[in-house]
């Protein structure tokens, strides 16, 4: 199974949280690549069997523009057998925290299978760690469970 993991980060925050998910995806000995927004070439989401997407949220809640291609990318599939997952960072003295993970959610939850999500506070601090164990635990056993069945 490959799993890509795409993030963008403008303040290092979302990075930092790629860079912890990706680690503890790589210690299941597994399949993943790691993709800054920059790098990724949208039109090749269909190479891979999951994809996690991490962003960060601009202005009133919304996704950052360098996102737009992706999500819309996103929109025009119908994959409900790529397992998919979404993360980000915000700050929750904005009235929409973590807002452009909400809207990732809702479009990934009708084109994929979504599996889970997550919000972080600002930079990651060590009690999310847990957090994003569960993260991991969550996507593999969908992952699994479509394998199965």
């Amino acid at each position: 199974m490959r799993i890509g993991l795409i993030y963008t980060s403008i303040s290092g925050n979302t990075k930092e949280l790629a860079l912890k998910l990706y680690d503890l995806f790589k210690k299941r000995n597994l399949d993943v690549y790691l993709y800054s927004i920059e790098q990724f070439a949208c039109n090749r989401l269909d190479e891979f069997d999951a994809v996690v997407v991490g962003t960060y949220t601009w202005g009133d809640g919304e996704i950052p523009d360098e996102m737009i291609p992706l999500y819309r990318e996103f929109e025009k599939i119908d994959r409900s057998n790529m397992v998919t997952g979404v993360f980000g960072t915000g700050d929750s003295f904005y009235p929409h925290y973590c807002g452009a993970v909400d809207i990732f959610r809702d479009l990934l939850k009708a084109k994929t299978d979504l599996s889970v999500t997550l919000k972080v506070e600002l930079l990651p601090q060590e009690q999310d760690l847990t957090k994003c164990i569960k993260f991991v635990d969550l996507f593999l056993a969908r992952l699994e469970n479509l394998i199965l069945h």
